[in-house]
């Protein structure tokens, strides 16, 4: 159902890159993780934290842990298809850097968070098509 996650997460000076890390880990397990500093707009030094994963069995535990998220979380989620999904067939998603931390998977609009970049396998790969592979699949859940 999903070609790979691409993953990027900024480490800011007032945040600990190990206990990022892990909670990145508890994400996405298999995750290697790729480290780049740049520089902010204030002179500080950020770490980002970015890679992909494009084995099937990891994409689909990713996937299976989606469903484990409560019942109104994840119809919100659904909900926000049309606008989390691009022309592409991609789905955009945050997660709160926090929650990963505590092994939580925690869905956010915005702020500091983790971002995920998953490429539906949509035949075509048209946005209308990985909307209704990701509606079926959630639906499981039901």
């Amino acid at each position: 159902m999903i070609h790979n996650i691409r993953y990027r997460l900024f480490v800011y000076n007032h945040e600990s890159e190990n206990d990022l890390r892990e909670g990145l880990k508890n994400i996405l397990p298999t995750a290697k993780i790729e480290r780049e500093i740049a520089e902010g707009v204030t002179g500080d030094k950020i770490i980002i934290l970015t890679g992909e994963i494009n084995k099937k069995r990891e994409t689909k535990e990713f996937m299976n842990k989606l469903l484990e998220m409560n019942e109104s979380k994840i119809t919100d989620l659904i909900n926000d298809f049309e606008k989390k999904v691009d022309d592409h067939g991609n789905l955009f998603l945050r997660l709160s850097k926090k929650e990963a931390c505590e092994d939580i998977f925690q869905i956010c609009e915005g702020g500091d968070s983790i971002h995920l970049k998953v490429k539906v396998a949509a035949y075509p790969a048209k946005k209308t098509v990985a909307i209704e592979l990701l509606e079926e699949f959630f639906s499981t859940k039901n």
